[in-house]
């Protein structure tokens, strides 16, 4: 049996795929990548709803040498929300109980489409830019040895003496790497963005007792500027998924992007976070998840009248874990997998509508109706009924009780 896959500089390099961008970082790896492996080097840029043009990059990545047919571009919007968030959804998943894991997620579609993009083209590694600090390093790193137990990563961050802002820029003007004007004159933030949210972290925010700057902020409004009056919406499920937003069936990708404009337009999906990091030190992060705000709480909405007590009982038990799972980067992982197993079944009867009312950055749940409801307004009116023998709750109090009885008379009360 061959080896499992090393890690870095230590194994000669033929070809390797990297997770490009077309940014500072990535170009400047892409260029390290050719004069530290003297290597063929195959880019693959994933449009992930992140609201930027993609042909840039790929003008960027000709310019520094690389191939046209070495050049990956590729749509994977409805992958992503189809196969990635919208499981994660049925999980009602938070991470620390409330980080809906917008760059978590969309970090095992990267690492995939590396691995097969790399058994396509016929390359032994792949590479990506995050930074030894961080958690994305592990994310793509545990997806890619899960996808191919074989395959080299690559993680100039570790490697390289560019440890910088400075000596990147100076890396890159050595080497006539073209850097957009505004990188002089950076945000005082680093962004990641796909269709689920935006993210900033680093420098002013790096204080945890600043309040960020509104200017910050660009997929939803401030709560105070948004309408005076409510928006409606109604949100339409089948199996935990939802399929509709007011009456009209939508893909998953225009979903969700029906849902940001919505919930953006109302201040939603603000949040501000001093979160754990996998590698063990805290961080802040601020994010905007406006359609995924409004998502969460019609699926659990929709739950609400849909699912037995103990199925949604053991779902919430569940959910940290499986939050964390995600949050760590054990998507591939056999535990998360059966994690997943237990949570879809669990949505086989989850269908129906649930109606919302956004605003001022509030997500109220105006009503909720299913084909499948559970709720039965003839067992629990508080009129006269003939279903519900109240007598009946004696016996269940008294049993319920019964050890509590035994153990205040075995401490002598």
């Amino acid at each position: 049996m061959a080896a499992v896959g090393g890690q870095e500089g230590q194994q000669q390099v033929k070809k390797v795929v990297l997770a490009y961008s077309g940014g500072l970082d990535t170009s400047v790896i892409l260029k390290w990548l050719q004069e530290t492996y003297r290597c063929e080097v195959v880019t693959f840029t994933a449009d992930l709803g992140q609201g930027e043009e993609l042909e840039p990059a790929r003008k960027k990545a000709e310019l520094l040498g690389i191939k046209p047919q070495n050049i990956f571009i590729r749509d994977v919007r409805e992958e992503f929300v189809r196969d990635f968030v919208f499981p994660m959804f049925r999980a009602n998943a938070l991470y620390e109980g409330v980080y809906l894991l917008g760059t978590s997620i969309a970090r095992p579609l990267i690492s995939r489409h590396l691995v097969e993009i790399a058994a396509e083209v016929g390359a032994d590694a792949v590479a990506h830019g995050a930074t030894g600090k961080g958690n994305d390093q592990v994310r793509f790193e545990l997806s890619a040895y899960a996808l191919n137990p074989h395959i080299k990563v690559i993680a100039p961050w570790r490697l390289w003496d560019l440890t910088s802002r400075t000596r990147l820029l100076a890396y890159a003007e050595e080497r006539q790497i073209p850097i957009a004007k505004d990188k002089y004159g950076e945000p005082p933030y680093s962004t990641d963005a796909n269709l689920l949210h935006i993210s900033y972290e680093g420098k002013a925010l790096e204080d945890p007792w600043v309040e960020p700057d509104e200017a910050m902020y660009t997929r939803s409004v401030n709560p105070a500027q948004a309408p005076d009056e409510p928006t409606y919406v109604e949100i339409e499920f089948e199996k935990g998924d939802a399929v509709a937003v007011d009456g009209e069936r939508l893909s998953p990708a225009a979903l969700l992007t029906r849902l940001n404009e919505l919930g953006g337009r109302n201040g939603v999906g603000r949040l501000d976070l001093v979160e754990n990091r996998f590698v063990g030190m805290k961080s802040r992060g601020v994010y905007e998840t406006p359609g995924g705000t409004v998502l969460l709480a019609a699926h659990r909405a929709i739950e609400s009248i849909t699912l037995d007590r103990g199925a949604a009982h053991l779902k919430d038990e569940a959910m940290p874990r499986y939050a964390e799972l995600i949050y760590n980067g054990f998507w591939y992982s056999p535990e998360r997998e059966a994690i997943q197993a237990l949570i879809d079944k669990t949505q086989e009867r989850v269908n129906g509508t649930v109606r919302l009312k956004l605003w001022k950055g509030n997500v109220i749940v105006a009503g909720r109706k299913s084909p499948n409801s559970l709720y039965r307004l003839d067992y629990v009116t508080f009129e006269e009924d003939s279903v519900y023998d109240q007598r009946d709750a004696q016996g269940f109090i008294k049993l319920n009780a019964l050890r509590l009885r035994l153990g205040a008379m075995a401490r002598g009360k």
